[in-house]
C-alpha cells in the first residue's frame, strides 16, 4: 500500500481568487502566463484543510503571486455530506487473489521426468563410475519445477500496470469508497464511478495512487485515498530454442527471466546455462548467463518480462567435465577464453585433501591419453570442448611403514603402562624397553596383540565368510533330501537370526604371537604400525569349561592335568553333546581342536568347550523319511499285486 494521499476541499475562496486571476491574467494587455488550476486548487485546499484562516490564505496566494479573492462570509459554504461511490453488481471483485493461469506446456513439464543425459555427460558417468551431470541440472527435477512467481506477492515500486490487473481504491473524506477493486482494461483504463476513466497502464506502482488521486480531486476535494494492487495479470512470453518444454507460457507479470526458463524445464541437454536472451518487439533486451545467478547469486541482469517477451536458449557451448578433488563435479559450459583454471573455479575450487601440484587432462577425442599438466600450464590452456580434468586426492594412499611414524598402546604387566610416540621403522621390543620391560608377574603366552589394520582386512574376511555361509545354509535343502523341511520359512527365519548375530560380533584384529607357555619375552623384532595397541596379563590361574557340559565353570589350574579332567570336574557332558568335536581356545588364541583334544595337557588361560550335536536330530528326521518311503512303496507293491490277480 501507498501512503495515503490527501487532497482538501477547495473552498469558495479559492473559487474567487482562482476566477480573479484569470480575469487579471486576460486583462494584462503583452502578458502570456500559464497557470495550473491543480496548483492553485492545491495551494488554497492545503491551507483550508490545515485550518488557515481565509485573509491568511488571500495572504499567502499574494506572497505567490497570485490575486487573492474578496472576503467571503463563512456562512456562504453550504453544508454538505460525503458522496457514497459503489460499483454495479456485476463489477465486484473477489475479496481473496485470484491464482494466475498457466497454459498447457507448463502442465505438460510437470507430468514429465527429467531430461535423459547427454552423450558427453553419458561418457563421463561411465568414465567416472557415477552419475555427472550438467551444472545447474539439479534445479531442473520434476519435483523443483513450481518456478512461477506466486500471485500473491509484494508488489515492487517499479511494476508498471498492466491491463488485467486488479486494482483496490478506498476513500475516505468527503467522498468515502471502501475497496472497490477495479480492474484495468485492454485499454489500460480504470473506471472509478462518479469519476470516470483513468489511465494507468504503464504507470509505476510508486506513482499509481498519485495518478488516481489526481484524477479524483477533479471531481472531489477533501479526501484520503488508499491504493493498492490485489491481483496481477498473467502475462504470455514465448520460451524457444534449446528449452527442455518449449512453448507460449502464461506467468505472473512480476516473473522474470529465471521464472520463465526454469517453468520451461530449464535448457535441454543440447542447451545454453550461458546465454539465454530476452527479446521484445524484434530487439534484444538482455543476454543472461544462468552462471552469475547460480554461482555468485547474482540476478542483477534478471529482466522482468513483459507481454509477449520472446525468451531464446542458445545451443550449448564447450563442455569440460571437471571430477575428482573438487569441491563440485560436474560438466561445466565454457565462454571464449575460458581457460583450465577458471574450469576449475566454476566447480568451487580443489577441495581440502586435493593434490595442487599437477592436474590430469583427457581428451578423449584423441589418442594421446591422459596428460599431466602443473597449474601455471592449466592457466594458461584453453577449455576446449569435450575435455576431461581430473584433480588427484592427496590422501588415502598406503604409505611404506618404514616412513611412518606410529602412536602405540602397552598395558597390562608392564613398569610404565601408557602411550609411545615412536619413530618409523621402531621394533616392539625398542616399545617395551620405553615402557621400562615386563614385570615378573606377565605371562607373556596370554598377550593380547591388536593391530588396526588387520581388524580391518579381519572385518572384510568375516563379512565375505557369512554372506558365503547364508547362501550355503539357504541352498541346503534344495540339495539334501533328508534337510527337506516342511517349513520352509521357519528354517529361512532361522538363518537370518544366525546371520544378524554373525554380523554384530565385534572383530578385534588381535594377530597371534608364536610365544611358547612357559617363554619370559615377546618376540618383538617386528615394525610397528600407528595405533598398535599390547595388553600383558598376569599369569592365569583358571581353566574355563562351557558348552554342552552339566556344570559349566573356571577351575583352579593344576600343572599336568588333562582336559578331559576339567570335563569331569564340570559334571562330564550331558546327551546333547558332540565329543568328537571339543575345542581348546588357548590364552595366546590359538585352537586344538581333533583326535587327542580331551586327553591333552591343560594351560592356564585354557578354555574348553562342548559343541552341541547338531546331526541328531537330522538322523532321526532321515530315519522317518526313508521309513516313511518304504511303507510308500511297500502300498504301491501290494496295490499293483491286487490289481493284476
Amino acid at each position: 500500500m501507498g501512503n495515503p494521499l490527501k487532497i482538501s476541499k477547495l473552498g469558495s475562496c479559492a473559487t474567487l481568487a482562482l476566477l480573479a486571476l484569470c480575469c487579471d491574467l486576460v486583462a494584462m494587455p503583452g502578458v502570456a502566463q500559464v497557470v495550473d488550476p491543480g496548483q492553485v486548487a492545491s495551494t488554497y485546499s492545503g491551507q483550508v484543510s490545515t485550518g488557515m484562516s481565509q485573509s491568511s490564505a488571500a495572504q499567502n496566494a499574494t506572497n505567490r503571486g497570485l490575486q487573492p479573492a474578496p472576503s467571503v462570509q463563512s456562512s456562504a459554504i453550504p453544508d454538505y455530506r460525503p458522496t457514497q461511490l459503489t460499483l454495479p453488481a456485476d463489477g465486484e471483485a473477489a475479496a481473496e487473489p485470484r491464482p494466475v493461469a498457466t497454459d498447457e506446456p507448463l502442465a505438460r513439464l510437470r507430468r514429465q521426468p527429467a531430461g535423459p543425459p547427454g552423450e558427453f555427460e553419458a561418457f563421463v558417468s561411465e568414465l567416472v563410475g557415477k552419475p555427472v551431470r550438467r551444472f545447474g541440472s539439479d534445479l531442473l527435477t520434476p519435483s523443483a519445477r513450481d518456478f512461477i512467481a506466486p500471485p500473491v506477492v509484494s508488489v515492487p515500486p517499479d511494476y508498471r500496470i498492466n491491463p488485467g490487473d486488479e486494482i483496490r481504491l478506498g476513500l475516505t473524506g468527503n467522498v468515502q469508497a471502501t475497496n472497490l477493486r477495479l480492474k484495468v482494461d485492454t485499454e489500460g483504463r480504470i473506471f472509478v464511478p462518479e469519476v470516470g476513466a483513468i489511465q494507468v497502464a504503464g504507470v509505476p506502482y510508486r506513482d499509481l495512487q498519485t495518478v488516481i488521486g489526481r484524477a479524483v480531486s477533479r471531481q472531489y476535494k477533501d479526501f484520503t485515498a488508499t491504493v493498492g494492487v490485489t491481483r496481477l495479470n498473467g502475462i504470455t512470453v514465448y520460451v524457444t530454442g534449446f528449452a527442455a518444454v518449449p512453448g507460449s507460457y502464461t506467468v505472473s507479470s512480476l516473473s522474470t527471466v529465471v521464472n520463465a526458463v526454469l517453468a520451461a524445464g530449464g535448457p535441454a541437454a543440447g542447451g545454453s546455462f550461458r546465454s539465454i536472451q530476452v527479446r521484445r518487439g524484434g530487439k534484444l533486451i538482455s543476454d543472461f548467463d544462468f552462471y552469475d545467478f547460480l554461482l555468485k547469486g547474482d540476478k542483477s541482469a534478471d529482466a522482468v518480462l513483459q507481454n509477449g517477451d520472446v525468451i531464446f536458449i542458445a545451443p550449448a557451448g564447450a563442455q569440460i567435465a571437471a571430477i575428482g578433488s573438487v569441491n563440485n563435479e560436474a560438466i561445466y559450459e565454457a565462454r571464449a577464453g575460458d581457460t583450465l583454471k577458471d574450469v576449475l573455479v566454476y566447480g568451487g575450487g580443489v577441495n581440502t585433501v586435493a593434490d595442487i601440484r599437477r592436474l590430469h587432462v583427457l581428451d578423449p577425442m584423441s589418442d594421446q591419453g591422459w596428460q599431466e599438466l602443473t597449474p601455471e600450464v592449466a592457466a594458461a590452456t584453453p577449455a576446449r570442448r569435450g575435455l576431461v580434468l581430473r584433480v588427484l586426492s592427496a590422501v588415502g594412499i598406503a604409505q611404506p611403514q618404514q616412513r611412518l611414524p606410529a602412536l602405540v598402546t602397552i598395558g597390562g604387566e608392564v613398569q610404565n603402562p601408557g602411550r609411545y610416540f615412536v619413530q618409523p621403522g621402531t621394533t616392539l621390543d625398542e616399545v617395551i624397553a620405553k615402557a621400562g620391560g615386563l614385570t615378573p608377574q606377565a605371562y607373556p603366552f596370554g598377550a593380547v596383540f591388536v593391530r588396526d589394520s588387520l581388524r580391518r582386512q579381519q572385518a572384510y574376511n568375516f563379512a565375505k565368510a557369512v554372506d558365503e555361509l547364508k547362501v550355503s545354509l539357504t541352498a541346503q535343502p534344495l540339495v539334501r533330501y533328508e534337510n527337506q523341511d516342511k517349513d520352509h520359512s521357519a528354517r529361512l527365519s532361522a538363518v537370518d537370526a544366525l546371520v544378524k548375530q554373525l554380523n554384530g560380533r565385534r572383530i578385534e584384529g588381535r594377530l597371534v604371537l608364536p610365544v611358547a607357555p612357559n617363554d619370559q619375552s615377546l618376540p618383538g623384532s617386528f615394525v610397528v604400525e600407528n595405533n598398535d595397541n599390547l595388553v600383558i596379563p598376569t599369569r592365569s590361574l583358571a581353566v574355563g569349561v562351557y558348552g554342552m557340559v552339566n556344570s559349566s565353570a573356571d577351575f583352579r589350574y593344576n600343572p599336568g592335568t588333562k582336559v578331559g579332567d576339567y570335563v569331569k570336574l564340570a559334571g562330564g557332558v550331558n546327551r546333547l553333546a558332540d565329543r568328537r568335536h571339543v575345542f581348546i581356545v588357548r590364552a595366546n588364541g590359538t585352537l586344538l581342536s581333533g583326535r587327542g583334544t580331551l586327553s591333552a595337557a591343560a594351560l592356564p588361560g585354557d578354555l574348553v568347550f562342548v559343541p552341541i550335536d547338531s546331526q541328531r536330530g537330522a538322523f532321526w528326521a532321515r530315519f522317518k523319511d526313508l521309513l516313511n518311503f518304504g511303507f510308500q512303496g511297500a502300498l504301491a507293491s501290494a496295490s499293483i499285486v491286487a490289481i493284476t490277480k
